[in-house]
C-alpha cells in the first residue's frame, strides 16, 4: 500500500469504529468519496475527542490550537489523518475553513457555555454540526444551486438538535446544558435528576419542552433535506441515510420523551440498516 492508501485505511478504521450512525450512510458512497469522507470524519472526531476528554482545560486549548495550525500545514504533515484530509482536499472542494468553526464550537463545550436563546444555540450548532454538513457537501458535490451550502448547514443543525434531545441526561451529568434558558423558563423546567438518576418531570413540563424542540428540529430537517435532490444518486443516498437515522430517532423521542429520561436512546442495527436500504432507493422513510 502507498502512504496515501495507508492514511485512508487508518481513517476508515476510525470511522467504522466510532461513527456508529454516520457509517451507515458513508458506506453508500463510491469508494473515492467514501475514503474522502472518512478522512473528514476522522479529523472531526479527533477534535470532538479533545473536547470530551479528561485533559485539563489548558491542555485542551493547546491541543485544539495544534489542530488549527496543522490545517495550514497539510502538505508537509506525516500524520495519517492529516495526510488523508490533505489528499481529499486536492480531489474535492472541501471547505477546510469549516474545521475552524468546528474547533470554535468544541471550545464552547470546553468552556461550559450555556445558551440563553435558541438563536444562541443555533450559532453553536452551526459551528459543531453545520460545519460538518458543509464539509460533507464538499465531498458529495452538488448541482449548482445558490442554497446548497445553506441546506447542508441546516441539515447539520437538525442532527445536532436531535443529539441535544437524546443526550439531555448524559449532558446534565457532565455539567452541560444545551436547552436554551428561555425555553426552560417558558416550560417551567429546572433540569435535575431524581434519586434513581432519571430526569425529573413532575408536572410534564420537560416532556412538553422536548416535543416543542422536536417540532422545531423537524423544520430544520425539512429545510436541509432540500439538499438531497441536488446530489448524485449515491451521495443522495448517503445524505438520506445519515439524516434518516437521526430523524427516526427524533420521532421516537417526540412520541415518548420519557425514553431519554434514564438512558441514551439509539436505534438498533437492524433499524439503521433499514433506513440505509430505503435511502439507497431514494426514500427517507
Amino acid at each position: 500500500m502507498t502512504d496515501i492508501e495507508v492514511a485512508y485505511a487508518a481513517c476508515e478504521r476510525i470511522t467504522k469504529t466510532e461513527a456508529r450512525n454516520f457509517y451507515y450512510g458513508i458506506r453508500l458512497l463510491t469508494r473515492r468519496r467514501r475514503s474522502a469522507l472518512c478522512a473528514v470524519y476522522a479529523l472531526a472526531r479527533r477534535v470532538d475527542d479533545i473536547g470530551d476528554g479528561d485533559l485539563p482545560i489548558e491542555e485542551k486549548s493547546v491541543r485544539l490550537e495544534e489542530v488549527r495550525k496543522s490545517l495550514a500545514e497539510l502538505d508537509t504533515s506525516t500524520d495519517p489523518v492529516l495526510v488523508a484530509v490533505g489528499d481529499a482536499a486536492k480531489q474535492y472542494p472541501i471547505p477546510l475553513g469549516a474545521f475552524d468553526e468546528l474547533l470554535d464550537g468544541v471550545w464552547m463545550d470546553i468552556e461550559g457555555r450555556r445558551y440563553g436563546s435558541f438563536d444562541e444555540l443555533t450559532d453553536y450548532c452551526r459551528c459543531v454540526a453545520g460545519s460538518v454538513g458543509r464539509l460533507c457537501l464538499g465531498v458529495f458535490g452538488s448541482k449548482p444551486h445558490p442554497d446548497a451550502s445553506r441546506y447542508a448547514d441546516a441539515l447539520g443543525i437538525a442532527l445536532q438538535q436531535t443529539n441535544i434531545l437524546r443526550d439531555i441526561r448524559e449532558d446534565l451529568m457532565n455539567g452541560r446544558v444545551y436547552l436554551p434558558q428561555q425555553d426552560l423558563d417558558a416550560f417551567g423546567v429546572e433540569l435535575a435528576l431524581d434519586e434513581q438518576g432519571r430526569l425529573k418531570d413532575t408536572d410534564g413540563g420537560l416532556s412538553a419542552l422536548i416535543r416543542h424542540s422536536a417540532a422545531r428540529a423537524r423544520e430544520w430537517y425539512a429545510d436541509g433535506l432540500r439538499l438531497a435532490p441536488l446530489l448524485d444518486r449515491r451521495s443522495s443516498a448517503s445524505c438520506l441515510a445519515m439524516a434518516g437515522i437521526y430523524r427516526q430517532l427524533l420521532e421516537r423521542i417526540n412520541d415518548q420523551p420519557s425514553l431519554v429520561f434514564d438512558r441514551r436512546l439509539s436505534l438498533s442495527g437492524r433499524e439503521k440498516l433499514g433506513v440505509a436500504a430505503r435511502a439507497l432507493s431514494g426514500r427517507l422513510s
